[in-house]
């Protein structure tokens, strides 16, 4: 089966989709999406000598089923709810309003551990390029998409190493480029494509932002 060892391999063969697609002269910032997405980005950044932050969203996973995304939320209050997939849960209004503020809570958390009390990063005029390690059903990116649309982004660029069918469609739909080297038919989970898909820590995460410096002025 084709697919990456690890989501920094991943990383090196997407930086070389993404390296074509940005100028030169393009003010441009990469954001990785916590926290599997960030070990991915970091490779993206370092190819374009980029600027690269975490950027807040969280995927609101389905009661018992946490992998299945029925929505998203991003920084800035963006909501992404696929209400098909609420009904078909049988969820209530209350349930789902329950879910979506645990998830900011921990929205917040996280984003308070990544930034260290630094101030988002300036994304008006900018070209963003949105990396995530996959998409399934694209729900955290199209919240992401929606949030730095709202942020007022020049060109939109979402990247990542594989995804479903669906989810990619979903994501074109939302942003001005999407690159992905893999989108099977077969595709069943993003971790399949993987031969190590281990969790990505708040430490990693922390530890990756640190160390790569913008060499590029982000605002």
């Amino acid at each position: 089966m084709v697919g990456y060892a690890d989501r920094r391999a991943a990383g090196r063969a997407l930086a070389g989709r993404v390296a074509p697609a940005v100028h030169e002269e393009e003010p441009v910032i990469v954001l990785g999406l916590p926290r599997g997405g960030v070990p991915v980005a970091a490779e993206v950044a370092r190819r374009l000598s980029a600027p690269l932050e975490a950027f807040g969203v969280r995927k609101l996973g389905a009661p018992g089923q946490p992998e299945f995304a029925l929505g998203a939320i991003a920084t800035g209050g963006i909501r992404v709810v696929n209400e098909t997939v609420v009904g078909r849960l049988g969820l209530t209004g209350a349930e789902l309003e329950a879910l979506v503020a645990r998830e900011t809570v921990e929205l917040a958390r996280r984003e308070h551990a990544y930034r260290d009390g630094r101030p988002p990063p300036a994304l008006a005029g900018r070209t963003v390029v949105l990396v995530d390690d996959g998409l399934a059903t694209g729900a955290t990116m199209v919240a992401a998409a929606r949030a730095v649309r709202a942020a007022g982004a020049a060109r939109l660029v979402a990247a990542v190493p594989v995804a479903s069918p669906e989810g990619a469609d979903a994501v074109l739909a939302e942003v001005d480029q999407l690159i992905c080297p893999l989108c099977p038919p077969d595709f069943l989970a993003v971790g399949q494509f993987y031969d190590d898909f281990a969790a990505t820590s708040d430490e990693e995460v922390r530890d990756l932002l640190g160390v790569l410096l913008p060499r590029r002025s982000a605002g």
